[in-house]
């Protein structure tokens, strides 16, 4: 394999919305159930993808305003086409570099995406930059470490045992410092002060298991990804270990957690 992010393909709107678009929005809707955040409000939502957490603040926030940003120009079309609000605003833009002037919003937010910026420290004190003073940041983050992305690290164990190059490619792997414990560290390192943090749980349910195992074929996210690149004989022998690993009789029900991170700005 390349590299650990060969196969971060996040561009198929489409694709994204079957493999992870459906549970980003049941978590979205607990995130902001936890968050309590104010109303009439100025927004700024980074990483956007398809829209989930952007849907749910529209439905539940009262925003004043809105700007949602990705750094894929496919998802803030796919985005752009699936809802119109008058609050609400899209662009093509950088964590790392925020359009947005100093001290302009209330709330900075970003779902799901913190751990594939770059510069995280960058990313986080830009956050910081666009903060009126007394404003709220905040972010979460699949917990992959602790396997808590159940779907995701059932189908990185079963490729590791075929092919142990995966296991360099698993977001647990890579991204370790999804615990409470190194997101309490990167806020220090970002001198963001007194951050809470805390566990948001769902459920993925698939009614079978080809339910289950279709959206790894459909490229869009770093398992999906690695599954396409396969050959036709390789992605066969994946699902069948899945499907053993699995029990792949009725529904799939596995747990998804993400660590949820909220703080006032000084």
């Amino acid at each position: 394999m390349a590299s650990d992010s060969a196969f971060d393909s996040w561009s198929a709107g489409q694709s994204y919305e079957h493999y992870m678009g459906r549970w980003s929005r049941k978590i979205a809707t607990e995130y902001i159930g936890w968050l309590g955040p104010p109303r009439n409000a100025d927004w700024l939502e980074i990483g956007c993808g398809t829209g989930a957490l952007t849907q749910a603040i529209l439905a539940s926030c009262q925003p004043r305003s809105v700007l949602a940003i990705d750094r894929s120009e496919d998802f803030v079309a796919h985005a752009c086409d699936a809802m119109s609000d008058p609050r609400l605003q899209f662009e093509v833009a950088e964590a790392q570099n925020l359009p947005r002037p100093n001290a302009s919003v209330d709330v900075v937010t970003s779902a799901l995406v913190l751990n594939f910026v770059p510069d995280r420290k960058a990313a986080l004190t830009e956050m910081l930059r666009v903060l009126r003073p007394r404003g709220l940041l905040t972010f979460y983050v699949w917990d992959y470490p602790d396997g808590g992305m159940g779907f995701i690290d059932a189908f990185w164990k079963a490729a590791a045992t075929l092919d142990p190059a995966a296991a360099d490619l698993d977001e647990g792997a890579r991204f370790s410092f999804c615990t409470p414990g190194g997101l309490a560290a990167m806020c220090r390192e970002a001198d963001i002060s007194d951050p809470q943090i805390s566990a948001i749980e769902v459920v993925t349910e698939f009614p079978d298991f080809e339910a289950f195992w279709h959206p790894f074929t459909l490229g869009a996210g770093p398992a999906p990804g690695y599954c396409r690149n396969l050959s036709e004989e390789g992605r066969r022998r994946l699902k069948d270990r899945l499907a053993e690993q699995l029990d792949g009789d009725g529904p799939v029900r596995l747990l998804a957690r993400a660590w949820a991170v909220k703080a006032i700005a000084q």
